[in-house]
């Protein structure tokens, strides 16, 4: 009796999506990832960052705005992973590689909202996101009350040579490589993204 080969890495992740709907599932540095669905906050504040975004020349012309669109990464051959918000070139359907996933060099910022896990959006995905040569990854630190904007990406170390921590009663203004002038209010953002008491 002969024995199947395992499933690789690849295979398993669409076979737990598609068990799991609305999990976000992510291969990075060769380790399979499974985050819950977000609560309303996660959401909310993901709306709050949208609307400069799309009120901002040249939205449209020369960038997209998309929420949870799958990110190839040169890591390991089957990592991808899943921002929650990202600022890509709107010439993104022309460059898909594999899974639904797009080549890193369509994507001009990240974003990711901390869950529960939130040590994979402060360290994995800062390798990740760095090794891939992402210009701009902006955090929404949740837990610690934080918005950190890491820029210049260092593919060789694997992570950020600049990293900036944004307190509450901060404006941050984004790094004008993603095409547009946007400022987020910190403070705004953090109250959006905490979880509303019944």
């Amino acid at each position: 009796m002969s024995r199947s080969a395992s499933p690789t890495l690849l295979e398993s992740a669409n076979y737990m999506m598609e068990r799991l709907p609305g999990f976000r599932v992510e291969i990075i540095g060769g380790l399979l990832t499974v985050t819950p669905l977000p609560d309303s906050a996660h959401a909310r504040v993901l709306t709050d960052v949208m609307i400069p975004l799309l009120d901002a020349e040249p939205y449209g012309v020369e960038y997209d705005v998309l929420q949870r669109v799958g990110l190839w990464l040169p890591g390991g051959s089957e990592d991808y992973a899943v921002p929650d918000l990202a600022i890509v070139e709107c010439d993104i359907d022309d460059h898909l590689i594999e899974n639904n996933c797009y080549d890193p060099a369509c994507f001009r910022l990240v974003l990711e909202v901390t869950s529960t896990n939130y040590q994979q959006d402060l360290r994995n995905k800062v390798a990740a996101y760095a090794e891939a040569q992402i210009p701009v990854y902006v955090i929404v630190n949740r837990k610690h009350g934080r918005i950190h904007v890491l820029t210049e990406p260092n593919p060789a170390e694997r992570t950020y040579d600049t990293h900036r921590v944004h307190a509450p009663g901060e404006q941050i203004t984004l790094p004008e490589s993603i095409g547009a002038e946007v400022k987020l209010d910190v403070e705004a953002l953090l109250q959006a993204a905490a979880p509303k008491k019944p």
